[in-house]
């Protein structure tokens, strides 16, 4: 198999190809018949919506914004509990080595 020679696409290119996708609704079908990778189409396709403002960097539903409410304490615990024992190892290695003197 060989490889394909790497093409670039202008801006214009790009924003073409994404409001065909929109118009379509479909990017395997328009990255075929553009002869372009699904990848490829679906980052411009999501760069264009977060240009856009379309895509919400908000959590959708109140389970979510409670379940993110609770993995950041979740976090911020764990946090407390690593940084208490990365201190009480480091204290009984110092008492080890004092005693051991």
């Amino acid at each position: 198999m060989t490889k394909r020679k790497r093409r670039t696409f202008t801006e214009a290119q790009k924003a073409d190809a994404v409001r065909l996708v929109r118009q379509v609704g479909s990017i395997s079908q328009v990255a075929h018949e553009l002869d372009l990778t699904q990848t490829s189409l679906r980052a411009w396709v999501r760069k264009a919506e977060t240009e856009a403002g379309t895509e919400s960097s908000e959590p959708a539903t109140a389970d979510e914004k409670e379940e993110l409410k609770r993995l950041r304490r979740r976090v911020r615990t764990l946090e407390m509990e690593r940084d208490f024992l990365k201190k009480a190892a480091a204290f009984f290695a110092r008492d080890q080595d004092q005693s051991s003197s």
